[in-house]
């Protein structure tokens, strides 16, 4: 006992320990391959040339490429990696004008900084732009740069395109596959969800269905402009994954299913995989599924939903101009664009974290660039990669960042030792570099651990400093986790006491809006689609948000786990009100607006209470006898109560 005892008082706490676990993904081999090739090949040119700085430039522009280079699409990886380029290319150009200016450059990077953290509110492709501009901009201002001042970014963005080209090389042989796999990974969700229907894998599966579904209509609408209406490859992959969305709600209808009925028949996941090979193949022609015959409502909507996406499925000639877009087309890119940028400057959370980054940015700038002390551009890196928006709290990547930094930097001291500068530096990079996408996916920690040998050994090749980088570059990191800490997170409440609660109540509001919409009279079936999808995609997010908070340390990691079974009570509404709208388009009766309302209420009532103080009011108590109520809709009234139960403070 008193051993065990003493392990858990050494045992890490939950928050940091759920950052260190590595996250189950599996290897990118492509990207590997990649980025072994695109960080070796310019060092080896570098050598063969005797520029070895020149080499190392370009290799560091590859660097960013690789860490960019998350799409699938191949339309998406142009974006993905040349618009962030481009502003790392401006990063750079405009670093290497400060260099060694003292206060001047303490003022450039804290603009640049302000400008980099509102930008990054925009979207992924702009938060990865403002990430590189501010990155190449601190590398600049870091690091002697060869001459005039434009090759240093010539030589970045030549790293950049190395990495496009390898990216693109197989577009003319694989052009369009990654999203029909994408569709007929979907599918495949889709057939486990039909086999996991009613049984308690069942939420589970569902949330996998929904992630595949962002996944896949991200990559089919998020760069479409006018050139859909010309594809028609793009126009049947999107009309193949509409069709899916029948099948998700009839499988979710199952939850209403008698447990006495077991699972649903084998041959209804069965023929979706069938319909997954066939998107997946490309197949066309004549549909045939062997459904067996429907006995009640949730199995007519399957065989329904089934049938239906079979046709489209094996349909030849997509119409051009007849898709029904459940999520609506998207505007063109230069009317997006002039709405990001109005957003952008009207939001008040955009400005306050600019406000946050600029004065980490300042802070640490200011202390490498004024102050007498020793120091290297690596303590504003370290600030930049903390601060960063998308990975997750600042306080547990200060920590995360600390610790992944420590263990780079004991892969790179016996490289820096033992390993001479010339030709054995290409063979050792072409080792570190594999680990980079190989172990990214794992979590933040290792993601740095992956990156800090590769930058130290390409900062080794500008400066020459060797071995005695290691142990500097250890303190700068502490250094600037500290700033991040204190001047981006305990001078911000807003960081630490926890907004999670205002995107719960944004999501149950939405969820009274949803069942009102849900069961009109007379029902406009794609609106309530569209809703539902957006619903959908907002608890996805809701949930990833949650989860992130909870690596946060208390108050606001405490405060995560005690609202997570609210999150799932509302996951289940939404299911349950899905599941019931199905049963009245098959056969059953519909329900009294006047339940409808009361339902609704409550939910905004619930909302409210999230809301406005985080102490969330008690269940009221039922009026309808102990039975509870009757009717089509009594199971969505029994998880509003289970929601409205979760919510209700306890005896404790």
């Amino acid at each position: 006992m008193a051993r065990s005892a003493r392990a858990a008082r050494l045992a890490p706490p939950s928050w940091l320990a759920a950052g260190l676990r590595p996250r189950s993904a599996p290897i990118p081999w492509a990207a590997v391959a990649r980025a072994s090739v695109a960080l070796s090949a310019p060092l080896a040119v570098g050598f063969a040339t005797d520029r070895p700085s020149y080499g190392a430039l370009v290799s560091m522009g590859a660097l960013s490429a690789v860490i960019g280079d998350t799409a699938d699409a191949y339309r998406m990886r142009v974006f993905n990696i040349a618009v962030p380029q481009l502003f790392g290319a401006l990063g750079v150009a405009l670093g290497t004008l400060v260099f060694g200016e003292g206060w001047v450059a303490v003022a450039v990077l804290t603009v640049i900084a302000l400008v980099s953290g509102m930008i990054s509110s925009i979207g992924a492709v702009a938060s990865a732009s403002g990430l590189l501009l501010l990155l190449d901009a601190v590398v600049g201002a870091g690091l002697p740069m060869p001459t005039p001042w434009w090759k240093a970014p010539l030589l970045l963005t030549l790293g950049g395109v190395l990495v496009l080209l390898l990216a693109l090389f197989a577009w003319p042989l694989r052009g369009g596959v990654p999203e029909r796999t994408a569709v007929a990974r979907t599918y495949r969700a889709v057939a486990e969800f039909l086999a996991a229907a009613g049984t308690p894998a069942h939420d589970d599966k569902r949330r996998t269905v929904t992630h595949s579904l962002n996944e896949s209509y991200d990559l089919l609408l998020a760069h479409r402009t006018r050139r859909h209406g010309r594809s028609p490859g793009l126009v049947r992959l999107l009309a193949q994954l509409n069709a899916v969305i029948p099948v998700v709600e009839a499988a979710t209808s199952a939850k209403l299913r008698p447990s006495s009925l077991g699972p649903l028949p084998d041959a209804y996941p069965a023929a979706a995989r069938e319909l997954a090979a066939a998107v997946g193949a490309g197949r066309t022609g004549a549909a045939s599924l062997a459904l067996p015959e429907p006995e009640g409502p949730t199995e007519r909507a399957v065989d329904h939903a089934l049938r239906y996406a079979a046709t489209v499925v094996h349909e030849t000639g997509p119409d051009l101009h007849g898709v029904a877009e459940r999520l609506g087309r998207p505007a063109p890119v230069r009317i997006r664009t002039r709405r990001a940028l109005r957003a952008v400057m009207l939001s008040g959370a955009s400005w306050r974290y600019g406000l946050r980054l600029a004065l980490c940015i300042g802070l640490a700038q200011a202390l490498v660039s004024v102050i007498a002390v020793p120091r290297s551009y690596w303590v504003t890196l370290t600030v930049t990669f903390v601060m960063k928006p998308d990975f997750g709290s600042v306080f547990s990547r200060a920590v995360l960042r600390a610790l992944g930094t420590a263990a780079g930097l004991l892969i790179a001291m016996p490289v820096l030792a033992a390993v001479p500068h010339g030709w054995w530096d290409v063979p050792v990079m072409m080792l570190l570099a594999t680990l980079i996408p190989a172990v990214s996916a794992k979590g933040y920690a290792f993601q740095t651990a992956a990156i800090t040998p590769v930058i130290l050994l390409l900062s080794d090749l500008l400066n020459q400093q060797g071995f005695d980088l290691v142990l500097p570059r250890l303190y700068d990191s502490l250094i600037g986790c500290a700033i991040s800490l204190v001047a981006g997170y305990l001078l911000w409440p807003e960081s630490w006491h926890t907004r999670i609660g205002d995107r719960l109540a944004d999501a149950v509001s939405d969820t009274a809006v949803y069942v009102a919409l849900a069961f009109e009279p007379r029902p406009d079936q794609t609106a309530r689609l569209k809703y539902r999808r957006r619903l959908y995609r907002d608890l996805s997010t809701v949930r990833s948000e949650f989860q992130r908070a909870l690596t946060e340390p208390p108050p606001t990691g405490a405060r995560a786990a005690a609202w997570w079974p609210l999150v799932i009570a509302v996951e289940r509404i939404v299911d349950t009100t899905t599941a019931t709208r199905v049963r009245v388009d098959h056969g059953a009766p519909a329900p009294p607006a006047e339940e409808v309302a009361a339902i609704g209420g409550e939910l905004r009532e619930l909302a409210e209470a999230v809301r406005s103080s985080g102490t969330l009011a008690r269940a009221p108590e039922e009026a309808d006898g102990p039975d509870g109520p009757t009717g089509v809709l009594a199971p969505l009234r029994d998880e509003v109560r289970a929601a409205r139960a979760v919510a209700a403070p306890g005896p404790g």
